[in-house]
């Protein structure tokens, strides 16, 4: 929405105005997927780590919809073409003519080939540029043996079309199998079956037999050992982590037998994890059959594992079924956020559950304050043409959850829980958007009892800014407690060494140091540092919320192990938000731009273009 003012109408009167675009194509990708779509994919590709590309081809199985059509237009960014062949009825491949728009900043470049009827199989001979926006290619001593170098990909949303040719969109589902040579020494992982026994010989061989959309393609190159965890989930990672990562991910099988029990059968087959190196710039990304994950969430004690939980829960609400394009993107993250709190409560119980989820709400109706209002709704009235719609804050992902806790709240597990399981259950492996699901909800839940919600409050829910009045607050009996502790010891009725922290969760730990931000002083967090070593704390979620309120209390004995921290850890959720309380204080500007300087080179590009935004802010 470009204007600050979001209209008003009814959900009734919002299905009709926006039945029109429920099948209208995705303005972010150069498809035509009306008139032909893949079905299939085949990678061949060689890894060269010292020119920083992939090399080889890809051959697109085409389902051609319009038995007219003859032109087949693909998503690309910074890839060198060097020929297209088309397979004619004998099985031959013959060369075919194409061409390649100007480059569109955000886009990319459409291609087009013509072609002589409509083939069956495409395939695209290309090359990567090294400076791909998927790929991130790590060298030897950015990795934690500094033996071999490393690379691994982050597709989401629309980099797919920067390391393959093809209809970039989640609008268009396939299978995929690959052949991908690397280095001797070099594990090769993709988002597909991962046999852990493999050795490569003749290339890593992979096949993925469920449809998934183009931004779920994922790889991974390096130094890597496989641990085994359950009957079908396991873990990836460098061989000086992977006993870290065994120890914390203990408890996976357990995860998708939970989530199982709730919404139906897990149906990818294994459920296995990579954790990458720091430089990964988000908390994990659920690449199907191989979940890739950030090592910040590796504490030491389990304590960050619904990072776990809900890229899990995604195996139903995103890669199961998929928001059609990037405007429904909390189709995804909204539904994967209340799914993630069901499977903590039932692994760890309603006050674990509770408790994260009073600090997720707390923590998004903090967030609004800093969110222009015509960003804060679930859909946006217009339709959206900017990838970075769907990381708008994030809002999408509490919100979405909120929406559909409420509705729970009001229908009763009884009623609600079959509700969504069948929603998941009726539109698996296909591209939904927000309209089928408000159809589906009148249908199955508002029509049997419309008092659960009006048209006006879901109308408020879908496109009205900030969190609806009528939302109920999670509250946890625990962190209830705590207010009264952290008030009294702000005021100074309690003093730091009388904290009784000894059975404190992760939780109580980020509220506390939620609260205190921008309140306590520099004493007082300093107080803190040498009473519990917050500055050297193993949950990066904890030290996070400590660095930051340290940085607005003008607390500078942490300047040593935030350096080590920025140095060291990619993150976006953390280091953005670090750098933004750095540059807001004179005194403090200059000591972040010599660490951004030294850091920058150790981030992923999309860390390397949000904090540039922030170094750059007047």
């Amino acid at each position: 929405m470009k204007t600050s003012t979001l209209l008003r109408a009814s959900a009734c009167a919002f299905i009709c105005q926006w039945s029109a675009y429920a099948f209208a194509l995705d303005p972010l990708s150069y498809a035509k997927y009306d008139q032909v779509k893949t079905t299939a994919l085949h990678l061949d590709l060689k890894a060269d780590f010292t020119r920083k590309t992939l090399a080889g081809y890809a051959d697109l199985t085409l389902n051609w919809i319009d038995k007219k059509a003859t032109t087949l237009d693909l998503d690309t960014r910074e890839l060198s073409i060097s020929k297209i062949e088309a397979q004619d009825a004998a099985g031959a491949w013959r060369p075919v003519k194409y061409t390649l728009d100007k480059l569109d900043a955000e886009k990319g470049r459409a291609l087009h080939v013509a072609l002589p009827g409509q083939p069956a199989k495409v395939r695209i001979h290309y090359q990567t540029a090294p400076t791909a926006p998927a790929l991130q290619w790590l060298t030897p001593k950015q990795t934690m043996s500094g033996k071999y170098p490393f690379m691994f990909s982050q597709s989401q949303p629309i980099n797919a079309r920067s390391f393959v040719p093809i209809q970039d969109t989640p609008a268009v589902r396939f299978t995929y199998t690959a052949r991908i040579q690397a280095p001797q020494g070099m594990r090769v992982v993709m988002s597909a079956d991962n046999d852990p026994k493999a050795l490569g010989k003749g290339g890593w061989k992979f096949t993925m037999p469920q449809p998934v959309p183009s931004y779920l393609i994922a790889i991974g190159i390096g130094e890597l050992e496989a641990r085994t965890l359950g009957g079908r989930t396991g873990v990836y990672a460098e061989p000086m982590r992977i006993k870290a990562a065994e120890y914390e991910l203990a408890d996976t099988e357990k995860m998708v037998a939970a989530a199982e029990a709730l919404f139906g059968p897990y149906r990818w087959g294994r459920y296995d994890m990579l954790v990458l190196p720091p430089s990964f710039p988000i908390g994990g990304m659920e690449n199907p059959r191989l979940t890739f994950l950030t090592p910040t969430m590796i504490a030491g004690d389990r304590s960050l594992v619904d990072l776990v939980s809900h890229e899990l829960a995604h195996s139903w609400s995103g890669n199961l079924v998929t928001n059609a394009s990037w405007k429904h993107w909390w189709l995804n993250e909204g539904f994967t956020t209340y799914v993630t709190t069901r499977i903590l409560e039932k692994m760890y119980g309603e006050e674990v559950a509770t408790m994260n989820l009073q600090l997720e709400q707390e923590e998004a109706l903090d967030s609004l304050k800093d969110i222009p209002k015509a960003k804060q709704a679930l859909l946006t009235r217009d339709p959206d043409t900017s990838s970075q719609h769907y990381t708008d804050e994030g809002l999408a992902y509490p919100k979405g959850a909120w929406f559909l806790r409420t509705l729970e709240q009001r229908a009763g597990r009884a009623t609600f829980d079959p509700f969504l399981r069948g929603w998941f259950d009726q539109h698996a492996f296909q591209s939904v958007t927000t309209e089928q699901f408000v159809q589906y909800l009148r249908a199955n839940l508002l029509s049997k009892n419309p008092k659960i919600m009006s048209d006006a409050e879901l109308d408020e829910w879908l496109y009205g800014p900030g969190i609806p009045a009528s939302a109920r607050k999670a509250v946890s009996t625990r962190l209830a407690k705590l207010n009264d502790t952290t008030a009294r010891w702000l005021k100074g009725d309690i003093k730091t060494a009388q904290l009784d922290t000894k059975n404190w969760n992760a939780a109580e730990w980020m509220k506390f140091l939620n609260d205190i931000d921008s309140k306590a002083n520099a004493a007082k967090l300093e107080e803190l540092d040498k009473a519990f070593g917050l500055a050297k704390t193993g949950n990066n979620e904890v030290a996070f919320r400590f660095y930051r309120a340290s940085v607005h209390a003008g607390y500078r004995g942490i300047r040593p192990n935030l350096e080590a921290f920025l140095m060291s850890v990619g993150r976006q959720k953390f280091v953005v938000p670090l750098y933004g309380a750095l540059r807001a204080n004179a005194e403090d500007r200059a000591w972040a731009e010599r660490v951004y300087k030294a850091a920058r080179e150790r981030y992923h590009p999309e860390t390397q273009g949000s904090v540039d935004k922030q170094m750059n802010k007047q």
